[in-house]
C-alpha cells in the first residue's frame, strides 16, 4: 500500500490504495442562474485559514510520515488548490514512499458549500462533499456508495498557525468510519 506524509497531505493523499480507490467525476458545471466569473468568496470565509504553505507530521496505517502542502486561490478566488508532497522512509521491511496529490476545492453554487476533487500520482480520483464551521474546521468526505469505501478528511483550526488533520475510511456501502491518518502541520508561510 502507498500512504502519505504531511499531516494535511498525508491524510487526503496515502488515505487512498488501489484497493480502495473508487471516486467518479460528477458534471462541475456551474449552476443555472449563477455567474462562473463571479468569485465564491462568501463561500471560502470559514477556510481563509488554509491558505499558505504548512508543513506536517503524522502517522497512521502507513506509517510515521512528513511532508508539506500549501493551499492557493486561483481563478479568481473560483477555486482553492492543494497541492500536497509526503514520504514515509523505509520502515519494518516495507519500501520507502513518496506521494503527490493535487485536489480542487470549488463553490456548489446550489447549496452554498464546498465540493473538490482529488487526484494522486497513484491514480486515485475521489469526490467530496465540504462541510464548514465558524469554529475554523472544514470536513470532506465522499458520497457513499455500495462498492467502494467512503473517505473523510478533516482539518481543524487549532491554536497559533497549527491544524489538526484527521483521515477517515469506511467499508464500501457503511458510514462506520475508521482513523487512517492523523496528524498536525503548522504554518511555514503565508502568501
Amino acid at each position: 500500500m502507498r500512504g502519505a506524509g504531511s499531516v494535511a497531505s498525508v491524510l487526503v493523499l496515502a488515505i487512498v490504495s488501489p484497493a480502495l480507490a473508487g471516486g467518479e467525476a460528477a458534471n462541475r458545471s456551474p449552476a443555472k442562474g449563477t455567474s462562473a466569473a463571479q468569485p465564491a468568496s462568501d463561500v471560502w470565509a470559514s477556510v481563509r485559514y488554509l491558505v499558505g504553505d504548512w508543513v506536517g507530521e503524522g502517522s497512521g496505517k502507513p506509517g510515521e510520515g512528513s511532508g508539506s502542502f500549501s493551499f492557493r486561490f486561483d481563478l479568481g478566488e473560483n477555486i482553492l488548490v492543494r497541492r500536497n508532497h509526503s514520504e514515509y522512509p523505509v520502515s519494518g521491511g516495507k519500501p520507502a514512499i513518496v506521494h503527490d496529490d493535487l485536489m480542487v476545492c470549488y463553490p456548489d453554487p446550489a447549496e452554498g458549500r464546498i465540493l473538490a476533487i482529488y487526484f494522486d500520482n497513484e491514480g486515485h480520483v475521489i469526490d467530496y462533499a465540504g462541510e464548514t464551521d465558524e469554529g475554523g474546521r472544514l470536513v470532506l468526505a465522499s458520497e457513499p456508495k455500495p462498492s467502494s469505501p467512503g473517505f473523510r478528511l478533516t482539518y481543524t483550526k487549532l491554536a497559533g498557525e497549527t491544524l489538526g488533520i484527521k483521515f477517515e475510511i469506511a467499508p464500501p456501502g457503511r458510514a462506520d468510519f475508521v482513523p487512517y491518518l492523523s496528524g498536525k502541520a503548522t504554518r511555514a508561510a503565508k502568501p
